[in-house]
């Protein structure tokens, strides 16, 4: 029986492989785009001024504090009913990088502030103006505190992304629930979708890893 089960699993990997590429591509789009919105929102919540800080940080403890089921189901449930309607894939990308902006701003915000405030009154002293002193002297500095857990908030985000499966989106998650309604043997399948999971995370774990022990090298 393992035997046909073990057959009936390698006629349906096409599937396992395009619910990967749906995986990689909305974990692949999120990433980009919650970066950038990490980004902004990080530099943001740096600032001085007492309601920009505040409304970024109250995005942050919004996002991270409510779970990403709930985004999802807000977004692609809710939304609809306020005449917004989106298929799957947008309804999922936005909600993954709404979720990991969030993150990304305290990881950004956190680097930023690491950077001794001398390093901003000479950089001031020389006459930059506050892009020029992002770019030039606070970023290069902040970017060493930034990489590591940035990278480690990316594995976090392609394994959060197997949550999109409950609004019909097709990855790997999902062709892993559709498989095990034909095929009895839950160890079987969902073995198989813990190793292309595993495939993609893989690289950046070893790569986090990687960044972490040089950093802490240099610093030496």
């Amino acid at each position: 029986m393992i035997a046909i089960y073990f057959k009936g699993l390698i006629h349906t990997l096409p599937l396992f492989f395009k619910g990967l590429w749906i995986t990689i591509l909305v974990s692949g789009v999120s990433l980009i785009a919650g970066t950038a919105l990490g980004v902004i929102c990080g530099i943001l919540r740096t600032i001085r001024k007492w309601g920009i800080s505040r409304l970024m940080g109250f995005y942050a403890d919004y996002m991270r504090g409510v779970p990403f089921l709930v985004h999802i189901f807000i977004i692609y449930f809710i939304l609809p009913e306020v005449g917004i309607q989106l298929d799957p894939f947008p309804a999922a990308t936005i909600a993954l990088t709404v979720y990991a902006g969030a993150y990304i701003s305290e990881i950004v915000a956190a680097g930023i502030q690491s950077v001794p405030k001398g390093q901003m009154e000479a950089a001031t002293a020389y006459g930059l103006n506050p892009f020029q002193r992002l770019r030039y002297v606070i970023f290069p500095q902040a970017i060493r505190v930034i990489l590591p857990p940035l990278v480690g908030e990316y594995v976090l985000l392609v394994k959060d992304s197997s949550i999109v499966s409950v609004i019909g989106l097709t990855d790997v998650t999902r062709v892993g629930w559709l498989t095990v309604q034909r095929i009895p043997e839950g160890l079987m399948v969902f073995g198989l979708v813990g190793i292309l999971y595993f495939i993609i995370c893989y690289p950046m774990i070893h790569l986090s890893h990687y960044l972490e022990e040089k950093i802490s090298y240099e610093s030496q």
